[in-house]
């Protein structure tokens, strides 16, 4: 990999060659190598079981808890090794995982439940002003601050996630499977509000979506996954226009007939290898 993204940036995450082993038996990331930009949004793509939510919780230390563990290569965030780092540091450290299924504190109050995600800050003067910030993008949660968060629907969970997120003021935010059971109105307006952090906060989004077409929407550039490899990456308009994403990403061919590796005109990028 490259020590900058082909701008003249250096990049703000970087993954080389990085392997993952569950349970000291299963290999599912086989020697991942991406970046990400400071300021951008970067999507990861792929199919079921490629290895995408593994490698969110390699960068946010979360692999522990499911006894799993980064055995080589390397993690850079900020041009620090973070490979290792338990899960409470790497959130010191600027970045956050919104987990897939939202996974909110039901029995909490909304307003506390983004009480607990600035656990790990010191500044708590600033807290009930940050509490509004993410009442003004999530208006929603501001009408139902003192309500117990069980009873929110699915779009406003997803919104509270989001929020309690903020709440830590993450330099990075990995968003895993966001569009997940919510209707399709509310998947936009999320959308549009994790563009809306990102162009106001700053906040550089690596986010994992089955819904290619709508991540590749809002993505600076994207990584396609297969069996634990990056195996084409590129802008969002190279991915979005490339005919084999098209046609097995973006449901614009005979999807489902063929595996990705069997296209003709298909070429890995092999990063790994470099």
């Amino acid at each position: 990999m490259t020590a900058d993204d082909g701008h003249g940036h250096a990049p703000l995450l970087e993954l080389n060659n990085v392997e993952v082993l569950y349970d000291d038996v299963i290999l599912v990331l086989r020697g991942l190598s991406l970046a990400v930009r400071e300021g951008s949004i970067a999507a990861l793509l792929g199919p079921n079981g490629a290895g995408k939510t593994t490698t969110l919780k390699a960068i946010s230390g979360l692999l522990k808890v499911e006894d799993g563990e980064v055995t080589d290569g390397s993690i850079q965030f900020a041009g620090d090794d973070i490979r290792g780092l338990d899960a409470d540091e790497v959130v010191r450290r600027g970045i956050f995982q919104v987990i897939e299924g939202r996974r909110v504190f039901e029995h909490l109050s909304v307003e506390d439940n983004l009480v607990a995600g600035a656990y790990t800050r010191r500044d708590r003067r600033e807290i009930p002003a940050d509490i509004e910030r993410v009442y003004g993008y999530f208006p929603r949660l501001g009408e139902r601050s003192r309500q117990e968060a069980g009873y929110l629907s699915g779009g406003e969970q997803q919104m509270l996630a989001v929020g309690r997120a903020l709440m830590a003021r993450p330099r990075m935010l990995l968003l895993d499977e966001p569009s997940l059971g919510l209707a399709p109105l509310l998947v936009r307006d999320i959308f549009e509000i994790v563009q809306r952090i990102n162009r106001e906060e700053g906040t550089t989004i690596l986010v994992v979506e089955q819904n290619a077409r709508l991540a590749l929407s809002i993505a600076d550039y994207g990584y396609v996954m297969e069996g634990g490899r990056v195996v084409l990456e590129g802008t969002s308009e190279v991915l979005s226009a490339n005919e084999d994403v098209k046609e097995f990403y973006l449901g614009l061919g005979d999807v489902g007939r063929r595996s990705y590796r069997d296209v003709k005109h298909y070429r890995r990028r092999k990063r790994w290898l470099s």
